[in-house]
């Protein structure tokens, strides 16, 4: 119908930009760090949610990566028949599976010397399955953790 069509269409939100500005804000927030956050997201790419739902997911993911990276955050998005896969990777010491489960429950913190409340990951998979997709935490080749977060299409 041309209702659902209209909301549909206003529930899409562009991808790159977000993720830019997202960037841009954490770079300089983590300057004393010196963070290096590599972009690689399709420029005409856009995810079926709202665009400040969009925001605190991806801000979450990033801003834990650069918590926690050494140096460098890289942050990659691809369309995939089912939706679009988000992969915030960084070069830290990553987390083992057991450790990895654990952050995902609500107010659950690995370690209680890093400023923040352990909701981050749980409010992003949960806004994330709101939408019909997910988070998964795994391992990155730059050897830290690689949070891959997926929108349906």
């Amino acid at each position: 119908t041309r209702a659902s069509r209209r909301s549909e269409a206003r529930g899409r939100t562009p991808l790159a930009p977000r993720v830019s500005d997202l960037r841009d804000a954490l770079v300089r927030l983590y300057a004393e760090k010196g963070v290096a956050i590599e972009l690689a997201v399709p420029g005409d790419l856009t995810v079926p949610c709202e665009g400040q739902d969009l925001d605190e997911m991806l801000g979450n993911l990033v801003d834990n990566a650069c918590r926690w990276c050494r140096s460098r955050v890289r942050v990659t998005a691809l369309p995939q028949a089912s939706g679009v896969r988000v992969a915030v990777e960084d070069d830290g010491a990553g987390l083992e599976a057991e450790a990895a489960e654990a952050v995902m429950a609500r107010g659950r913190r690995l370690d209680e010397g890093v400023p923040g409340h352990g909701f981050g990951l749980p409010i992003t998979l949960e806004l994330a399955e709101l939408y019909g997709g997910g988070l998964t935490l795994g391992r990155s080749d730059l050897g830290g953790l690689k949070a891959e977060l997926t929108l349906p299409a």
